[in-house]
């Protein structure tokens, strides 16, 4: 397929970080499971030899449109959360590097009818892949109030959780809350004007969670990183939110999700990592006036040891 012309799909956060990260070596076989606009593939492309391998996964047929038209590239139209059945699929039984990009692109956010953004005047969607699952109006209007309250506060760290559920609940008893409109209209006055944005961003993003289920996916891959990387390859995650961060953070330092550990004879934690940045890599002042989505972003990059 044809490369995209347009280089405005998304733009590639922490780009030198990220790539220079993956350590690229001749003849290594590299994954970028958010493929998205391509941006951090073209990259690995432009550093990689003619024997060298490149797999993209993104679930969205969106990013199809931006496929790179190089014979050592293979695009993966998947979840990354089924990243081990497809390197069994192509025959690779062992990666040299893998980076992962996490979050909602800019793409995303910019696309109205996706309904990513609260600035949108769209339906309450929020797939990723937007040919299968659930919306979030389908969350909103038929899970339980104690569910919906716990998405809330375990992926919008929001504190007034359980007064958010209620309100929806009530609400959808007279008719469906099927807008971004209408659900901004009954959740704006919980918020101070003061906070009222930061606030309404955790509500999207634990809904945007829920919907994808992100947090499930994304213990699967790394989970099934620390197994396919071979000794000396690279895990390069960029994160946007704290439960993102805890979770690579964890595997990184424990080889676990959850962050339980094992220790050797004297008393060291067994991991399969070596951290090759102890603290995190956020971007400079330069890259965030130019792109506002990378003032959060925090880069992990470990070494399969």
């Amino acid at each position: 397929m044809k490369q995209a012309d347009s280089p405005t799909y998304h733009i590639p956060v922490l780009l030198n970080e990220t790539v220079e990260g993956l350590h690229i070596r001749p003849g290594g076989v590299y994954v970028d499971v958010t493929f998205g606009g391509g941006g951090h593939s073209r990259e690995i492309l432009h550093r990689m030899d003619a024997r060298s391998r490149l797999y993209g996964f993104d679930q969205d047929a969106d990013a199809e449109k931006n496929i790179v038209d190089d014979a050592r590239f293979t695009f993966v139209r998947s979840n990354f959360r089924y990243l081990r059945n497809f390197l069994r699929y192509y025959g690779i039984d062992g990666l040299d590097g893998l980076l992962a990009d996490l979050g909602v692109s800019s793409h995303h956010l910019d696309a109205a009818e996706r309904g990513f953004s609260f600035h949108s005047n769209a339906p309450l969607d929020m797939r990723m892949n937007a040919r299968a699952g659930q919306t979030a109006a389908d969350v909103i209007n038929r899970y339980e109030e104690s569910r919906l309250a716990d998405i809330f506060y375990l992926y919008g760290e929001l504190k007034n959780s359980r007064k958010i559920a209620s309100l929806l609940v009530k609400e959808r008893t007279s008719r469906p809350i099927e807008t971004i409109p209408q659900l901004l209209h009954l959740i704006k006055p919980l918020f101070g004007r003061d906070r009222e944005r930061k606030e309404l961003a955790k509500v999207f993003q634990a809904l945007r969670i829920e919907v994808n289920q992100e947090m499930d996916a994304l213990k699967e891959m790394l989970q099934t990183a620390t197994e396919v990387l071979k000794p000396g390859g690279r895990l390069v995650v960029v994160t946007y939110h704290s439960l993102e961060d805890r979770m690579v953070k964890n595997i990184i330092k424990t080889g676990h999700i959850h962050g339980g550990y094992e220790q050797d004879f004297y008393g060291n934690i067994v991991t399969p990592f070596r951290a090759i940045n102890h603290k995190v890599i956020t971007p400079d002042e330069m890259e965030m006036e130019k792109n506002p989505r990378s003032r959060s972003a925090k880069l992990r990059i470990a070494e399969k040891k």
